[in-house]
């Protein structure tokens, strides 16, 4: 059954319509539930006192707050964070909704109050649920949190990790609308549980690929980094724009994700062999430091050049380089105009 607009207002900034007022009263549940990590820094928007006896009181009733279980409208809640589920599948959904009407709602979403509107929700983790309640006529059982953006992304990657299902590819997604967001570079590394260094190399190969192609592939569960970056190397290589990938995916008529991915791999990299230029010998220039240390060195050949530096003399170095190279480009540019 198809469902025209089933994501709007969980996967978009735009509040879906309120549904008629005709549930059963909110009823609070109290529960044990785990504290998201929660930023150093608290929300600006709303103010508590902190000292005293009223702060006490006060804190002790936010604490008693955060592990309860409220009922929600699921109209009354928006989007929220980043989009880490590239999928929608309906097969899934009907399975989830089955599940749901059978038995119920197991485990409680995260929501925190919208930071624009006092009457509204945004999802910190559980869409699926939200989208299946909604479908269900049922109201969601969710425990609200007061959480800044950086608590928020925390306790949605933290989810994430834990769950253990997301692909490569919608990692390295999650990690580029951190990234777009402006969120640190550390943020990023403790929401996702994974080094700069992965970071990097998840960022290199989705600031390569336009973001419709990635969506329209979708999670493709079964390609790891090495295809990816291949796929990324190749869409540079052919000069591919986004309209004509996707034309290409929705030429080949793949139903899965894996299936997408293969077939616009397939026509990036299926001349390729036979177009290879001759290989010319290569120059190499040493990398330096200002106190003359070799930390690496710069080569160039077939129509490439490649830098490689020892992450034992670099000191960081390399990790900043990455993070700055857009920067760098943007001096050389104005420069050399």
């Amino acid at each position: 059954m198809a469902r025209k607009n089933l994501l709007q207002g969980l996967m978009d900034d735009q509040p879906a319509k309120a549904a008629p007022k005709d549930t059963a009263p909110d009823e609070t549940i109290a529960v044990d539930a785990p504290e998201p990590e929660k930023s150093a820094s608290p929300s600006p928007a709303r103010s508590r006192y902190t000292k005293g006896a009223i702060g006490a009181v006060s804190q002790s009733i936010a604490d008693l707050k955060s592990r309860s279980v409220s009922d929600i409208d699921p109209f009354l809640i928006d989007a929220g964070g980043v989009q880490d589920r590239l999928d929608y599948v309906e097969d899934e959904h009907h399975a989830l909704m089955e599940s749901i009407r059978d038995y119920g709602q197991q485990v409680p979403v995260l929501v925190r109050p919208h930071p624009d509107d006092p009457d509204r929700y945004q999802i910190v983790y559980g869409r699926r649920r939200v989208l299946a309640l909604r479908d269900l006529g049922l109201n969601v059982k969710a425990m609200i949190r007061d959480l800044d953006d950086d608590a928020l992304i925390m306790a949605q990657g933290q989810e994430n990790t834990a769950r253990k299902d997301l692909s490569f590819i919608e990692k390295a997604n999650f990690a580029r609308q951190m990234q777009d967001g402006g969120y640190a570079r550390k943020t990023m590394c403790d929401a996702l549980h994974i080094d700069k260094t992965v970071i990097s190399r998840m960022l290199s190969i989705v600031e390569r690929l336009p973001v419709e192609v990635i969506e329209r592939i979708g999670a493709a569960p079964n390609v790891g980094r090495d295809r990816w970056l291949s796929l990324a190397n190749a869409f540079e290589a052919r000069e591919y724009d986004a309209n004509e990938a996707i034309s290409v995916i929705n030429f080949s008529g793949a139903e899965t994700s894996d299936k997408r991915f293969d077939a616009l791999f397939q026509m990036l990299t299926r001349d390729q062999g036979a177009k290879q230029p001759r290989k010319q010998p290569s120059t190499r220039t040493p990398l330096k430091t200002t106190e003359g240390l070799q930390i690496g060195e710069a080569s160039w050949g077939n129509g490439k050049m490649t830098m490689t530096m020892n992450n034992k003399l670099t000191d960081g170095f390399d990790e900043w380089l990455v993070e700055h190279i857009s920067e760098i480009h943007a001096r050389w540019k104005a420069d050399a105009e």
